[in-house]
């Protein structure tokens, strides 16, 4: 999580030192005194603009802008204060140090959650999920399903359990008396329901799931990172049609989830609220770098790294 952290803090964080910056009145306030000279705002600003990490400062602090200004009334500050309470609740009292790890304080943190909600906020206002893709993504969905499973270290133990299931021993003995995994083995490997929008189990799990109907079981062992498993289908539930009110709303959301993640997608949408905010860099030198290029004319250069951080 501590990587998360700073995936989070990229783009507000360094929006946050831009802010800092321009809250001094004068663009001549001195920023640093020392004997015999001293280091103004003007020095600070000419040598931070010919770095790369001055120029993703101001990136990032134009992105902030433009998203606050055209969503900010769309993310309230409980919903703000809600995820923060959740990474604090989460990390108790270690979250400090995890913050400071990242380069984060307090109010630049807040910053990142609502720079995040801002780009959602965005991102379901102006791209819309059409028909055909919410019929496609209901397609490939797998339902809610109940399963048991034994896991084991040796294949050939699999293989065990296998004949042992086809000779008429019950999955719970079996469970009980091979599985690794304490936390089911006494609950006859019984695991909760999943979907397959469910990330905790590994795609190869999922995967053998999706081919058994109900009651039936892996007749070859499955290998997963936890081992060699046998798994049994216990309980599917009904897909039923895509277009109903309550699926499509499931679906939708989906959707969205899944383009958040997508930096192709999340820049594509960076740069219509840029469009739409009429950007006009004033510094010349800044200017000549097309800073904005990649979000503006995705299609003839490379997203940068803040249109991931803006998605995540």
């Amino acid at each position: 999580m501590k990587k998360s952290l700073k995936k989070i803090a990229i783009l507000a964080g360094a929006a946050a030192i831009g802010l800092s910056t321009a809250a001094c009145s004068s663009s001549s306030a001195t920023v640093v005194n020392y004997k015999g000279g001293k280091i103004t705002q003007d020095d600070y600003y000419e040598a931070m603009k010919d770095t790369s990490s001055g120029q993703q400062t101001l990136v990032s602090l134009i992105i902030y802008r433009t998203l606050k200004q055209q969503y900010g009334d769309k993310v309230s500050s409980k919903k703000i204060d809600a995820q923060y309470n959740k990474y604090k609740k989460q990390y108790g009292s270690s979250f400090s140090t995890v913050l400071s790890y990242s380069g984060l304080t307090t109010k630049s943190f807040k910053q990142n959650l609502a720079t995040n909600l801002y780009s959602i906020a965005a991102l379901k206002d102006l791209k819309k999920p059409t028909a055909k893709q919410e019929k496609n993504w209901w397609a490939s969905y797998h339902t809610k399903t109940t399963v048991q499973h034994i896991v084991v270290a040796k294949k050939s133990t699999a293989q065990t359990v296998i004949s042992k299931l086809k000779s008429g021993t019950s999955f719970a003995t079996l469970a009980k008396k091979y599985s690794t995994d304490t936390a089911t083995k006494k609950k006859a490997g019984k695991l909760a329901a999943f979907d397959s929008t469910d990330t905790s189990l590994s795609s190869t799990f999922k995967s053998a799931v999706w081919k058994l109907k109900e009651g039936e079981y892996t007749t070859t062992p499955v290998k997963t990172s936890s081992g060699y498993e046998v798994i049994k289908v216990l309980k599917t539930t009904e897909k039923g049609a895509y277009n109903t009110k309550a699926n499509k709303k499931f679906i939708d959301n989906q959707l969205y989830t899944k383009w958040a993640s997508n930096s192709t997608v999340m820049t594509k949408i960076i740069g219509k609220v840029l469009k739409k905010a009429d950007v006009n860099i004033k510094d010349k030198d800044l200017k000549s770098k097309n800073l904005l290029s990649s979000y503006l004319n995705p299609s003839s250069s490379t997203a940068s790294s803040t249109a991931t951080s803006s998605s995540n």
